[in-house]
């Protein structure tokens, strides 16, 4: 499908959406605008962070700035940015998996962009309101790798589980002083303290890293990866 055709049919569902939850005195629905809002309308708009993500507005006409004003007089909120936070969500929600980002006040004339897919929302045959989306095309996914010869040979061993060791150091003790440790005991190892451990897989050597603590768990940390190495 063509990708502007694919956008256009995703903001329409989202200014529909959005349309739902607005504030109004009468329901609203979303029909694409013929004109744009006025560019002083009060406007609040909100990104939309995701695969494909955009851009949401919504511009107050003056029966939503009124049903506004009744509901803070009920008790509700008058602040727009989270009066309309539902209605921007909702519309979010239609254009895939994104977050919604942080909502803010603006004019129509600088929140609405020229490339933003623009709807009225109407009621009993008038706009009450508009609905402003920008959708940012969904980026293509990366072209896999085709495996080589070998690669497609070894790939039959990826699910292999392997032992991997990391090692801080070696000492030799006679058989004696092995039967004698008890707790408390210090060993002394063959490499001196800030050596890096040894990363090691079934028995060979095959990096080198420094110990780090992760959430109160010990790991390391690989700083240098060791090629051509003769078993440990």
């Amino acid at each position: 499908m063509n990708p502007t055709a694919t956008a256009g049919a995703a903001a329409a569902r989202a200014a529909a959406a959005a349309a739902s939850l607005v504030p109004a005195p009468v329901p609203l629905t979303a029909v694409p605008a013929a004109e744009a809002p006025p560019a002083d309308a009060p406007a609040v708009v909100a990104p939309v962070v995701g695969q494909r993500g955009g851009e949401v507005v919504v511009v107050l006409g003056p029966a939503v700035v009124q049903a506004l004003a009744e509901g803070a007089v009920a008790g509700a909120s008058l602040d727009p940015a989270e009066a309309l936070r539902p209605a921007l969500a909702a519309a979010a929600a239609e254009l895939g998996d994104g977050v919604l980002g942080a909502a803010r006040s603006a004019t129509a004339g600088d929140a609405v962009a020229g490339d933003a897919h623009v709807f009225a929302l109407q009621g009993d045959g008038a706009t009450l309101a508009w609905c402003a989306v920008r959708v940012r095309a969904e980026e293509p996914a990366p072209r896999a790798a085709v495996p080589t010869q070998r690669g497609a040979h070894l790939r039959v061993l990826y699910d292999v589980e392997m032992t991997l060791t990391a090692e801080l150091g070696r000492t030799k003790l006679p058989l004696k002083q092995v039967l004698d440790l008890t707790p408390g005991a210090v060993l002394e190892l063959d490499r001196t303290a800030g050596s890096p451990a040894d990363i090691v897989v079934n028995g060979r050597l095959i990096a080198r890293g420094e110990v780090v603590v992760v959430d109160e768990d010990y790991g390391v940390r690989v700083t240098e990866i060791v090629a051509g190495s003769d078993p440990a």
